[in-house]
């Protein structure tokens, strides 16, 4: 086995996936290389593997620390995946999110006004993907390794609430009624109002282990446990409020990772909403009307039923039927009508758009390029981007500048502490 090489290199920057940047020289020429763990204005002695597009460092040595670095406060960050900047001070990786906000809008050649980042804090995450894999010994629940399929434990996880932390053993014992594979079966876990919402994908559950796996999950104290979006069991339907509105998701739905940071996405989005519908009070044309697009479960759409009539658009049936039965079932807020549609390959087309007071689109990590496109040609007044990744925010931001609309100040939300992850929400206005 070729020992790996090793150089000493200084930390220039922080890439946009949370890993330390060298840039250095060798006799082919200047390199770049990625280093995991390492700081701005750091030396460290790295032992380089890999080639090419894979070539990495993993530091031997920090010879000069940066003094924004801290003790990592998690007993197992240097291996699991799922926080990377742990050992950044909160100012400095605050800081730096929002600077990964100006950067992508400056590679779109648009100067935007980008906020402090909003920081949520730890122990808030109620929605987590968990891994459970067999090993010898006992099967472990918890993230992934670092570049690996292996699960590292995540029984002292600081991230997720405590409620999810002791559900771990539970989806242990659920795991053994199960058939997987190698890389373990995958749990998406939701802790709502009324009790742990479970679903799990990439496994099986055996027919003759079904009644076992009914009682098993009752005597857990589960409220609903899935495989998939088929429901086994369901003791209690799980409940998340939207802006005080009971929503009962369907199994493994999208729901916003914290509470708190969807409050922080909420407000603006109020507000613009308000704001836009101020600005032309009594319509001769009728009542007040916006679009959510992309409108999931309802995060949006509910709360702005309180102020206008909502059009809700998704491609997920099961989550717009959730929205719609909590919708009737709510008193005091607007009609709200939901629509079934792929808005990547049929975006509302500016025809359909016209009549809506106010447009929200809070799209996956993709972003919303087709229904931009759209939104670009439309005589819509008010339009508010919800996004959880910068560079394609700032690619659907560029559509509607170049086509007339201000672009009002970004807010940058850290939902995923620790992670290189940022939400943002902005406006854009066009008279």
């Amino acid at each position: 086995m070729n020992t790996p090489a090793t150089e000493t290199v200084t930390i220039t920057d922080i890439a946009h996936k949370g890993d330390g940047v060298a840039v250095f020289e060798t006799e082919a020429g200047e390199k770049r290389l990625f280093v995991g763990g390492a700081l701005p204005g750091e030396t460290v002695r790295v032992s380089i593997s890999g080639e090419g597009v894979n070539e990495r460092g993993r530091i031997e040595e920090i010879l000069h620390a940066s003094p924004d670095r801290v003790e990592p406060a998690c007993p197992v960050y240097d291996r699991c995946g799922g926080c990377s900047l742990q050992h950044w001070s909160e100012h400095a990786y605050l800081a730096w999110k929002r600077h990964q906000i100006l950067g992508a809008f400056l590679d779109r050649g648009i100067e935007a006004e980008v906020g402090e980042c909003v920081a949520t804090g730890p122990a808030r995450r109620r929605r987590a993907v968990i891994a459970v894999q067999r090993r010898t010994g006992s099967p472990v629940a918890g993230f992934r390794e670092r570049l690996s399929h292996t699960v590292v434990e995540a029984d002292g996880c600081l991230v997720i609430t405590p409620r999810l932390r002791t559900a771990l053993p539970k989806l242990i014992r659920l795991s053994h009624l199960l058939s997987f594979g190698a890389k373990g079966a995958i749990f998406t876990v939701l802790d709502t109002e009324t009790g742990l919402d479970v679903s799990v994908g990439e496994a099986e559950l055996p027919p003759e282990r079904r009644q076992q796996a009914i009682a098993l999950a009752l005597d857990l104290g589960i409220a609903r446990f899935s495989i998939g979006r088929e429901i086994v069991v369901e003791a209690h339907p799980p409940v998340i409020r939207f802006g005080g509105i009971a929503v009962m998701p369907p199994p493994g739905a999208f729901i916003q990772a914290v509470a708190a940071a969807e409050e922080a996405m909420a407000a603006p989005v109020e507000t613009a909403v308000a704001a836009a519908l101020a600005r032309w009070p009594k319509k001769a044309k009728g009542p007040a009307r916006v679009a959510d697009l992309f409108a999931g479960c309802g995060t949006f759409a509910l709360r702005l039923a309180r102020q206008a009539q909502v059009h809700a658009v998704e491609n997920d049936k099961a989550a717009l039927e959730a929205l719609s039965f909590a919708a009737r079932h709510t008193q005091g807020i607007k009609p709200v009508t939901i629509e079934v549609r792929d808005l990547y390959r049929r975006p509302l087309m500016a025809g359909e758009l016209a009549g809506f007071d106010a447009v929200v689109f809070d799209p996956p990590r993709d972003g919303a390029a087709p229904q931009v496109k759209e939104l670009a040609k439309s005589a819509v007044p008010v339009i508010v981007a919800v996004s959880c990744n910068p560079a394609t925010l700032a690619r659907d931001a560029r559509y509607l500048v170049d086509a007339g609309w201000a672009m009002g100040p970004v807010t940058p939300i850290d939902q995923f502490l620790w992670s290189h992850h940022v939400e943002a929400v902005t406006v854009f206005t066009k008279d």
